[in-house]
């Protein structure tokens, strides 16, 4: 069982190698930690999904895909009610299916989210013994006239956050249906 500390460590080693962003001025970031109690393969598997966002980003209601699934291929993402938007333009940036990398950018949409890219990592780990998963996003925006660079960051963090959980609920569902029966039952 390994300690909390080395948890930290091995955070700080993946947000090291994989989500270091280039930051102008007038821009802000941050990276975000999830452990999620399903194996990496199955969060993987929605995480992966550029073309489906909506399996597990509640604020997603519609994705329509502009070509097939590739580097540099664009979604056009409608967005919710609630937010202060409806739709976003995304372009896939980065999708490593053996390191567990995506990385997206927006490149258009009716939103104040501008320069916007992320990079989502996902990592096996153990949690209380079973296999579980650290989901790591990371993102840099542009800070919009009129906001501070803090409720920037608040409001990005804020619906990653969400995300994250949802992910994190789609995932541990999925896992808990997945389940095997013991094969020695007495």
């Amino acid at each position: 069982m390994s300690s909390g500390g080395e948890a930290y460590s091995m955070e700080a080693q993946y947000i090291r190698r994989h989500h270091s962003h280039d930051i102008g001025d007038n821009q802000c970031t941050s990276s975000l930690v999830k452990h999620i109690k399903a194996p990496a393969h199955l969060v993987w598997s929605l995480v992966r999904r550029f073309d489906q966002p909506q399996k597990y980003k509640p604020f997603v209601s519609k994705c329509t895909m502009k070509a097939d699934i590739g580097i540099g291929s664009v979604r056009e993402v409608n967005v919710k009610s609630g937010l202060p938007a409806t739709t976003s333009t995304e372009r896939l940036e980065l999708l490593d299916d053996e390191e567990h990398i995506l990385g997206i950018k927006i490149v258009g949409g009716d939103h104040r989210l501008r320069n916007y890219s992320s990079i989502m990592t996902v990592h096996p780990e153990v949690i209380e013994g079973r296999p579980g998963t650290m989901v790591i996003e990371s993102f840099v925006v542009d800070v919009p006239e009129g906001n501070t660079m803090d409720e920037t960051g608040y409001f990005v963090e804020a619906l990653i956050r969400c995300n994250l959980k949802s992910l994190a609920d789609v995932s541990e569902r999925m896992a808990a249906l997945d389940q095997t029966e013991p094969i020695n039952r007495y």
